[in-house]
Parts: structure tokens; C-alpha cells; sequence
């Protein structure tokens, strides 16, 4: 085990309906870095994960409601993707202001696939360089966003990548940019 993220906790925000790779990739590339991880999600005992949007998949522990997290108990926030995941997210004021307060703190946040949903409702992505899945592109766009259609990309402390291929490139660089802060 490298131990790059030692001493760092970072908080994986997700719900049900969760795409399972990309909860469980980035999370085990943190861990084997040295960091700490917490499930923040809506609410408390098991989310359901989906592998794509259709199959049901493992269901995982919630460790913190997002209701009672704090941005200062984390050095780092991963959203991941899914359809349905950040969609019900964004429909949450605390999970939409638990993004805002991790940005606005200009603590390092990551969003993958459908994950930038939640950073478009928090009115984070203006004026930011941002990649995706292509279908909420033009929401990206319409928050004053500039997408881009690249594997990974970071932007004043933002990182985002478009779908489960681009895992291998989007778990380094969250490795990377959260061990810079």
C-alpha cells in the first residue's frame, strides 16, 4: 500500500440507484493510497447500487447521514455517477449545499459520469472547464460551464470524468489532486 492520501478522510456522496464502479473503483484507489473513506448519503442504512441503470447490484453501508456532515471532517469529496444517483442528490438541500461548502472551501471535489448533475445544482461549474456523460452536457452548458469531451479534466480544484472507462484516469488523478489539496 502506497501511502500518498495517509491522515486524509474523504467523503463519497452517493444514493441509491448509484453506478457500483464507480463507487467502489475510486473508493478502493483511495484506500490503497492510506485515505479514509465515508459513505455520505440521504439517509441512514444502505444505499443500492446498479451496474448501468437497469441491474441491481451490491448494497452498501451508510457511515454518516449527509444531514450531519461536515465539510470540515473531510479533505476531499467523490461523487460518483449513475443515472438515478446524483439525480436524487440534487433534489436534496443538504447534499447540494454539502457540495457548495466542499468548493467554496477549495477542498478538492470529483464527480464522474452523471456525478456533475449535483455540481450544476450547487451552481458550481461556472466558468469551469468540465467533462461528463454526454447527456447532461447541455445542463453543464446551461449552468455556464465549458464542457469538453476528454477522459479527465480538473479545474480550479473540480475534477471530472465522463463514463466507467475513464476510471483508470480518473482514480489517478483524484489520487493526485487530493494529496496536493
Amino acid at each position: 500500500m502506497a501511502d500518498r492520501l495517509n491522515g486524509r478522510r474523504i467523503a463519497i456522496l452517493a444514493a441509491d440507484g448509484v453506478e457500483r464502479v464507480e463507487l467502489v473503483r475510486p473508493r478502493e484507489a483511495l484506500r490503497e493510497e492510506g485515505a479514509s473513506t465515508d459513505l455520505v448519503s440521504l439517509s441512514e442504512g444502505e444505499i443500492q447500487s446498479m451496474n448501468g441503470d437497469i441491474e441491481p447490484s451490491e448494497r452498501f453501508a451508510v457511515d454518516r447521514v449527509v444531514s450531519e456532515a461536515k465539510v470540515e471532517d473531510y479533505d476531499a469529496l467523490v461523487v460518483p455517477g449513475g443515472t438515478v444517483n446524483p439525480d436524487n442528490l440534487r433534489l436534496d438541500a443538504d447534499a447540494v449545499g454539502f457540495v457548495r461548502d466542499f468548493v467554496a472551501a477549495g477542498k478538492p471535489v470529483a464527480a464522474i459520469c452523471h456525478g456533475p448533475w449535483i455540481l450544476v445544482e450547487a451552481d458550481v461549474v461556472r466558468g469551469r472547464t468540465v467533462t461528463s456523460y454526454p447527456s447532461i452536457r447541455t445542463d453543464i452548458r446551461n449552468a455556464g460551464g465549458v464542457v469538453v469531451d476528454e477522459e479527465v479534466v480538473t479545474d480550479h480544484g473540480v475534477t471530472t470524468s465522463r463514463n466507467p472507462d475513464d476510471l483508470p484516469a480518473f482514480c489517478e488523478r483524484i489520487v493526485r489532486e487530493f494529496a496536493q489539496g
